[in-house]
C-alpha cells in the first residue's frame, strides 16, 4: 500500500462474540484507527462503537464503504456472508481481512480470491493459531535444524471445555469440530510441515446434544515426507483442562520437539534436552485461559499492517488459505467415503 508515515483507517464489519478481541488488538496498534463499525444489529454495532470510541456506526456494509475512506476492512461475520462482503470490498478497491472459516465452500473461497486478485487488493484470512507465540517457538526450533530432518508430527487439541455456552450455534450445525477448530490445527500442520498430498480422516459425535462431530482424527501425508496426525476433541475430559492449548510433537532424524501442556517447549538432540517456558503474554485486556488466542489476534493484525505498508502478501493470504480450506473439505470427504483424499483434486 506504501503509505508509511500515515495512520491507517480501518472499519470492522461484524460485532459479535469474537470481534471484541479484534477491536482490542487494533487499539493496541499505534498507527491504526478504526473509524467505523458495522453490524446488521444496529444496537450491537452501537455498543461496540461506544466501548471503543468509534465515531461512526452502520448497519449496512455497502453504505459504509460508499461513505468512508478506508485503508482496510476487518470482516468478522459468519462464513455465509464472507463472499458477498469480500467481493464488495474488492469492488471498492479496499483490502480486506476475513475471519475464518474463509467460506462454507471452496468455490466461494476461490471466487473471493479471484475477485481480490482482479481488483489488485490484498486479502488475508484471520487464521491466527499459527501466530500463537508458543507455536511460533516450536516452529523456530524446527526451522533451526537442530533435530534434523523431520519425519513425524502431531498437532493435538483435546478438551471438554463448554464452548457451546458462549457460542450456542456451534451445537446446531451439521459440521462442527473440523470446520470450527480442526481448521486451525490443519493450518498449523501445513505451517510446520508444508503442503499436503493426502488426507485420511475419521470423525465421531460423542455428545448427543449436538448435531455435528465433536471428535476428529486426521492423518496427513505431506509433500516434504512428513506424516502428521491432527487430532481434535471437545469430548475429552482430562485431570487438568488444557483449553485452549494446542500441543505439538515433532520427531526428527536427530531429535524431537515437544510443546506440552503449560506452554513447556522441550527440544531433545544428541547433545541433551533443553526446556523453556514459552507462555503467551497476558495482555492488559486479555483473560485466562483465552490469552494465548488473544495474543495471536494482536500478532496477526500487526502482520497485516506490516504487509499493507510494505505491499507484501500476508502469510495467511486468501490464496494460501485455499490450501487449508481444501484440507477441511478433504477430511470430511475422507470420513464420509472411508478413503484417503488428495486435496488438490477438490
Amino acid at each position: 500500500m506504501g503509505n508509511a508515515g500515515n495512520r491507517l483507517q480501518g472499519a470492522l464489519i461484524g460485532c459479535g462474540f469474537f470481534a471484541i478481541n479484534q477491536m482490542h488488538g487494533w487499539a493496541d496498534i499505534a498507527d491504526v484507527d478504526i473509524v467505523a463499525v458495522c453490524d446488521h444489529d444496529a444496537g450491537r454495532a452501537k455498543a461496540m462503537a461506544e466501548r471503543f470510541a468509534v465515531a461512526r456506526v452502520y448497519d449496512d456494509a455497502a453504505a459504509m464503504m460508499r461513505a468512508e475512506t478506508l485503508d482496510f476492512v476487518d470482516i468478522a461475520t459468519t462464513p455465509p456472508s464472507h463472499r458477498a462482503l469480500v467481493e464488495l470490498a474488492a469492488a471498492h478497491r479496499i483490502p480486506a481481512i476475513c475471519q475464518k472459516p474463509f467460506a462454507p465452500r471452496l468455490d466461494d473461497a476461490r471466487a473471493m480470491v479471484a475477485a481480490t486478485q482482479q481488483a489488485g487488493t490484498m486479502l488475508m484470512v484471520h487464521e491466527n493459531f499459527r501466530w500463537q507465540s508458543a507455536i511460533r517457538a516450536a516452529a523456530a526450533a524446527l526451522q533451526s535444524g537442530s533435530i534434523g530432518r523431520p519425519f513425524f508430527g502431531r498437532v493435538s487439541f483435546r478438551s471438554a471445555f463448554d464452548v457451546y455456552a458462549a457460542q450456542p450455534y456451534l451445537a446446531t450445525g451439521e459440521r462442527f469440530i473440523i470446520e470450527d477448530l480442526g481448521i486451525h490445527a490443519l493450518d498449523v500442520a501445513r505451517y510446520l510441515f508444508g503442503d499436503v498430498s493426502g488426507v485420511t480422516a475419521r470423525i465421531a459425535r460423542v455428545n448427543p446434544a449436538i448435531l455435528g462431530e465433536d471428535v476428529a482424527t486426521m492423518m496427513l501425508d505431506h509433500a516434504s515426507g512428513v506424516t502428521s496426525i491432527v487430532d481434535c476433541s471437545y469430548a475429552t475430559r482430562l485431570a487438568e483442562e488444557h483449553f485452549p492449548q494446542t500441543l505439538i510433537e515433532i520427531d526428527g532424524a536427530d531429535g524431537t520437539i515437544r510443546l506440552d501442556a503449560g506452554y513447556r517447549l522441550t527440544v531433545t538432540t544428541p547433545g541433551g534436552s533443553r526446556a523453556e517456558d514459552v507462555s503467551p503474554t497476558l495482555l492488559p485486556w486479555a483473560e485466562r485461559p483465552w490469552h494465548n488466542i488473544q495474543e495471536s489476534v494482536l500478532a496477526i493484525q500487526r502482520h497485516w499492517v506490516d504487509c499493507l505498508r510494505a505491499d507484501t502478501q500476508p502469510e495467511t493470504s486468501g490464496a494460501d488459505n485455499l490450501k487449508t480450506l481444501a484440507l477441511v473439505e478433504a477430511a470430511y470427504l475422507s470420513a464420509a467415503e472411508g478413503r484417503p483424499i488428495d486435496p488438490d483434486t477438490l
